[in-house]
């Protein structure tokens, strides 16, 4: 069985954002990409509100048919919002107000208590809490260990290889995590870069049962539309062969 598909409409807002506007809507976006085939809907709403907007969150909410994920720093204020919407997902990321995206995985090895509190608030609420880490076996473990049912493994330096021979030792790595933590019992989802170049390899993990893809669906979309954008990256999901 392949991945699902996720798409991560935030930058449908960045390009709003850039005039002030209130088009594109990243609303209506979510909506025609659950119509070509999306199983879920992501959005990050962060601290500074670069781009997703708390109006935009809350509207989504209401009109996501299929499942809405919201990433979020680990924050009493993130997690005041979730508990008002109360998303289907809730994925905590780290997050840095100068960086352009997110650059790695959370720390949880590092901050297990302080991510741990975040997670049993939210899950007492009945929201489902994954985390973005990286593919090492120790943030594997401490997520189980926070009591999550899902991680997310962050992909971006697979994705940002620069040789093959760098590509298949992130993508070893990569499967590795995604080994370990099917082992402990985590649902395993995988995202950050992954675009319709380097999508196979990853969508054909076994263990890996969603796909978080944003940035390469909205910018094949400002070309071919959303539509059609979507069903091509499926189309390759779909395609994927285990090696």
């Amino acid at each position: 069985m392949r991945p699902r598909l996720a798409v991560n409409v935030d930058h449908i807002a960045t390009i709003r954002q850039a005039r002030g506007g209130s088009e594109p809507d990243p609303v209506a976006v979510a909506l025609l990409a659950e119509v070509a085939g999306a199983a879920g809907i992501i959005v990050h709403l962060r601290e500074d509100r670069r781009h997703i907007q708390d109006r935009d969150l809350r509207l989504l909410r209401e009109v996501v048919k299929t499942r809405l994920n919201l990433e979020m720093a680990a924050t009493e204020e993130m997690v005041k919002v979730a508990l008002g919407v109360v998303p289907d997902v809730a994925t905590l990321v780290p997050e840095r107000r100068e960086e352009l995206t997110t650059e790695g995985g959370l720390d949880v090895a590092g901050q297990e208590e302080r991510v741990t509190r975040a997670v049993r608030v939210l899950t007492d609420e009945g929201i489902t809490v994954s985390l973005f880490i990286d593919p090492l076996a120790e943030q594997v473990k401490a997520a189980k260990r926070t009591g999550v049912p899902f991680v997310e493994i962050h992909t971006g330096q697979y994705a940002e290889a620069k040789t093959e021979s760098e590509q298949q030792a992130t993508l070893l790595k990569i499967m590795g995590a995604a080994r370990l933590g099917r082992d402990l019992g985590l649902r395993i989802a995988a995202g950050h870069g992954l675009n319709y170049h380097n999508v196979r390899a990853v969508a054909a993990i076994p263990e890996v049962e969603e796909l978080n893809i944003g940035h390469s669906i909205v910018a094949r979309a400002a070309l071919v539309g959303i539509d059609r954008a979507v069903r091509e990256m499926l189309d390759l999901i779909r395609g994927a062969t285990q090696s």
